[in-house]
């Protein structure tokens, strides 16, 4: 009997339209005004409350929920904006079981938080529909002018702030389409109705703020040439190159990474129309490594494994996130660490994994060998700064910039936040608070 050698079954329009609306629906869907009623009655209200501590953002959370509870919407999302004014996504990407959520007292004492995150959004998703513009008054203009490059969560909360203080800015974005992750790297399922460009035409409507796309440092922007037109720079670039996973194989059909296909399908009019492969691997042990795994599990694929080179209890994605992935039809691999792509005719077709373990606390390979079919592998292992885009003179250790606690470089008039600095975190609330340090430390050197 001859033995057919296997073909990749990657397809698009897997399943019905009504599967995907609703494999693609909100995950949280918004809270009715009697939900967010009853579970803004369950907050404590503590003083100083270790919800507020474990926010990187410092919302006052009991504040703008006692809000809630006395039937104020409108002044508890002016309370959440006051801090973080992309407040609205953070309630929807946010990993709340992790910060706030995790030392809610009420999760300490029965299991069960407060749900401060769908509060959030509660509070904001009414204010940004029934107000056009953020509640904030520009100052009088100070005739200064700062370069954001990067019009992503960091850049957007530095040039609000600084507009909200009079200046004028320039904000400037590789692609053609201002949000950075919020509009290219979060899961469809957190963010529907297109919310990501929503809440950058509500960040941009404070004024003074002129958005260029289409503009990549490195490309057609130069940092020197920024620093010498404008008063101030603050880089907001995020990580533009991908880690690749260094094996033979990797340039055939069906290996991919991770951000690339996410991007391509948050940006798809008609997820029908997306290709999927019936077997996927994804490499990683992260949020994106989750994110790609739940979604094409969500487009049709049938068996779709997460191998990670760890133990589970070391993946970076949360453990809520983790219960998400496996709810949604996806393996969890872990201890195996990818050794070889196998293809036919230019297009994967396997992967072959070998079991690792721990030595000494180092990682070994066992020399033990696993074969997943695959027609798709996803590369999800972190992402890397592009340090030939800066060019010459900022202070770079481990691939980052390097900055102080106010977020300034090394250069007296370049400050920097987000993914792209020493220490950043893949977090949309830690770059907010990035670039609204930053914006207050910009506004005091250009006001001194």
């Amino acid at each position: 009997m001859t033995q057919t050698k296997a073909t990749p079954d990657i397809a698009a329009g897997r399943l019905s339209e009504d599967a995907y609306a609703e494999n693609f629906s909100d995950l949280h869907p918004l809270l009715e005004p009697h939900e967010a009623m009853v579970e803004a009655d369950r907050c404590y209200f503590c003083y100083d409350a270790p919800c507020m501590q474990a926010c990187p953002t410092s919302i006052d959370i009991p504040q703008f929920i006692r809000q809630i509870s006395t039937d104020n919407p409108t002044g508890s999302a002016k309370t959440i904006f006051e801090q973080n004014i992309l407040g609205g996504m953070c309630a929807r990407v946010c990993p709340t079981e992790t910060l706030c959520e995790q030392v809610c007292v009420r999760e300490v004492a029965e299991g069960k938080p407060v749900k401060i995150g769908q509060l959030q959004r509660y509070a904001t998703d009414h204010y940004m529909r029934e107000n056009d513009t953020t509640p904030f008054e520009r100052a009088a203009s100070t005739g200064k002018r700062i370069a954001v490059v990067g019009a992503g969560p960091a850049g957007l909360s530095c040039a609000h702030r600084l507009a909200v203080h009079g200046h004028d800015v320039v904000l400037f974005d590789a692609k053609e389409k201002a949000g950075g992750l919020n509009e290219f790297g979060i899961a469809s399922y957190k963010s529907v109705d297109n919310f990501a460009a929503r809440e950058v035409e509500f960040v941009l409507s404070i004024g003074g703020i002129e958005l260029k796309t289409g503009m990549r440092l490195g490309d057609n922007l130069d940092l020197a040439e920024l620093r010498s037109s404008y008063d101030a720079v603050f880089l907001s670039i995020g990580l533009g190159g991908v880690n690749a996973l260094g094996l033979d194989g990797e340039d055939k059909d069906g290996s991919l990474d991770a951000v690339d296909y996410i991007a391509d399908l948050r940006q798809a009019n008609d997820l029908s129309k997306l290709p999927v492969g019936r077997r996927v691997v994804v490499i990683g042990g992260g949020m994106t490594a989750v994110d790609i795994a739940v979604q094409t599990s969500l487009l049709g694929a049938e068996d779709v494994t997460i191998a990670y080179r760890r133990g589970q209890d070391r993946m970076n994605a949360s453990e809520y996130e983790q219960h998400l992935a496996q709810t949604s039809g996806v393996k969890i691999m872990t201890w195996a660490q990818p050794k070889t792509l196998v293809g036919a005719n230019g297009s994967i077709t396997a992967i072959e994994l070998e079991r690792t373990a721990e030595e000494d606390g180092r990682l070994v390979g066992t020399g033990s060998v696993v074969t997943l079919p695959a027609d798709m592998v996803f590369k999800a292992v972190g992402q890397t700064l592009v340090q030939s885009d800066l060019g010459d003179g900022v202070a770079l250790e481990k691939g980052r910039i390097v900055v102080d606690e106010n977020r300034k470089t090394n250069l007296a008039d370049v400050w920097a936040g987000g993914d792209c600095v020493l220490g950043g975190e893949d977090l949309t609330v830690t770059a907010v608070e990035d670039g609204k340090i930053a914006a207050e430390s910009i506004n005091a050197a250009l006001s001194a």
